[in-house]
């Protein structure tokens, strides 16, 4: 199993439990391909370097995981059309 670290960037409009919400929907999916998460740190509201669909800042949260190596692929797949996940990006460790 290889390392991987995970970032994605919610909207910062969005309610509370709609962010702990898709976080703990993020950390199922990892976990569901057999992924081990080791860490969930909320990075918070942060400025974006662009906008985004009309928006200038978002909520980031960083993960770090252990799984194997086509977990990543179908885990990039399923963040692209899950509704609240505005960006992402998956770097192997």
């Amino acid at each position: 199993m290889k390392s991987y670290e995970l970032m994605y960037i919610i909207p910062s409009q969005s309610a509370d439990e709609e962010k702990e919400r898709l976080i703990a929907l993020v950390n199922s999916m990892i976990e569901k391909d057999g992924g081990v998460i080791e860490s969930v740190e909320r990075v918070g509201n942060k400025k974006l370097a662009y906008e985004i669909d009309k928006k200038r800042e978002g909520f980031y949260v960083l993960v770090n995981f252990t799984a194997d190596a086509n977990v990543p692929n179908k885990l990039g797949v399923l963040l692209n059309i899950t509704n609240g996940i505005m960006r992402h990006i998956i770097v192997a460790k």
